[in-house]
């Protein structure tokens, strides 16, 4: 099982890579910047270019850089499209460095435009934003549906996919409490919801997994998580959802409300019900 938690970038790209290795993980999440907004550090090639040695000789899965949660790139003024356009411009050119690495970011929210202008609007950010050489691939989150945002439905991620030209720079995310929150039956459908999501977008799409409980009953529309088995999905129908067979290769990430000691047991607690 490929499986690893978000990790904070404070001190450096190495240090993720060793902090994951001290807890179990073979992989792991980061924010590329602050995620409320702000400038990124200095971009540090030696330390860059030493995690890549790590991830090399550990064997790791992809990891993945999330964007700032502030970026609205379906936001109705058009310089907060602009920011995140230009955000997620160096943020990939950054992750460019390491291998196969993924950069996952929120479709964003339409503020009362409605969502076909949201899904116009970021589908035309996505084709600012791709170029041809670029070598990470770019992941849209299952968000939950709070207040407006773009991304609930298997339905709208499809609709942005099929608007941008270089569609084979883009993946999914599927986040567990997300699409729960969202109304999927993730618990005693989770078949069901996989076909759902095969016949809409297509598994071969679906390149990561945030696996994370949810304080929230299904359909809620909160996106609040929970450590694994303490909320409404739990341990058992995560588990499941760990061990299907269309997703167990694919490189999970907790995000769930843990410090490093609840990271360690969570990944031991994955890997000891892995298959």
């Amino acid at each position: 099982m490929h499986i690893g938690c978000h990790l904070s970038s404070s001190a450096g790209f190495l240090a993720m890579g060793q902090t994951a290795l001290s807890i179990g993980a073979d992989t792991f999440q980061f924010f590329t910047r602050n995620p409320r907004g702000g400038s990124a550090k200095p971009f540090d090639a030696a330390d860059a270019n030493a995690l890549v040695k790590l991830l090399i000789d550990n064997h790791f899965a992809p990891i993945l850089a999330h964007a700032p949660y502030t970026l609205n790139a379906c936001a109705a003024d058009e310089g907060l499209r602009q920011y995140a356009v230009d955000v997620m411009i160096d943020d990939i050119w950054r992750m460019d460095h390491f291998p196969r690495a993924m950069y996952n970011f929120h479709p964003g929210s339409h503020v009362k435009q409605g969502v076909e202008v949201g899904v116009d609007l970021i589908s035309r950010a996505l084709n600012q934003i791709l170029k041809p050489e670029q070598k990470t691939l770019v992941l849209l989150e299952t968000m939950a549906g709070k207040g407006s945002e773009v991304g609930r439905t298997f339905e709208e991620l499809r609709a942005i996919i099929d608007r941008v030209e270089l569609g084979d720079k883009l993946g999914v995310c599927l986040d567990t409490c997300h699409v729960f929150d969202g109304g999927y039956d993730i618990i005693d459908d989770l078949d069901g919801v996989l076909e759902q999501f095969d016949k809409v977008i297509g598994l071969k799409r679906l390149k990561a997994i945030h696996l994370n409980d949810s304080k929230n009953p299904m359909g809620s529309h909160k996106d609040r998580h929970e450590v694994l088995g303490a909320g409404y999905i739990g341990l058992d129908a995560l588990t499941r959802v760990a061990n299907h067979a269309a997703l167990k290769n694919l490189p999970f990430y907790l995000e769930t409300p843990n410090e490093l000691p609840g990271y360690a047991k969570e990944i031991a607690l994955m890997r000891e019900r892995a298959k």
